[in-house]
């Protein structure tokens, strides 16, 4: 039976299971499950990992568009001119990213603090945006951000579709509900 797992990474962890440093085996031992796309090093968050490999293609096969939402906390305050770029796409490196939902957080984010915790200058402020892609590509949001003049400081992937990582503390997994993974395959 295959098994579908939702696991909240923290920052420093890599998304595969062998190598140097920190990595998904010291969190989960489940067998035979694999990460269905990745998260950098420096990145946080939902991670799904399945058993089932046309679930997995599915998810990481950029013809689905399966969305993907971020909290990303930025150097600075993002003007409304740049929301409009991020949201209208980006150029970046020698592509232009598709069109993304972005809107400026008015609260930050119930995250836990972040081991080590990000750079904080004293005269420049910070502040968070919900960014939701329909692609993957590498260091994506990050470079958007940078594009637009707000560096991203940290990032935390919040939701993959319709399943999003709630309350699930870093280093936690759980296995998907049935209306989860229902909701994964449409």
């Amino acid at each position: 039976m295959a098994r579908h797992l939702l696991f909240h990474k923290p920052y420093g962890v890599l998304t595969q299971f062998s190598g140097e440093g920190d990595t998904l085996a010291q969190y989960i031992d489940v067998p035979d499950v694999y990460a269905a796309g990745r998260l950098d090093r420096d990145s946080e968050g939902l991670l799904l990992l399945t058993s089932d490999g046309a679930l997995q293609h599915r998810l990481t096969d950029p013809k689905f568009e399966h969305p993907r939402t971020y909290q990303v906390q930025v150097e600075g305050v993002p003007t409304v001119a740049a929301i409009e770029s991020l949201s209208r796409g980006v150029r970046v490196q020698d592509y232009t990213t598709r069109p993304a939902k972005v809107r400026l957080l008015t609260d930050q984010p119930p995250f836990p603090p972040r081991d080590p915790p990000i750079r904080v200058r004293l005269s420049i402020p910070t502040s968070w945006l919900e960014i939701t892609l329909t692609e993957g590509r590498n260091r994506q949001v990050r470079r958007m951000t940078a594009a637009v003049g707000f560096p991203t400081l940290r990032l935390i992937r919040v939701a993959i579709g319709n399943v999003r990582i709630g309350d699930l503390a870093p280093g936690q997994w759980r296995d998907l509900t049935p209306a989860e993974l229902r909701s994964l395959r449409r």
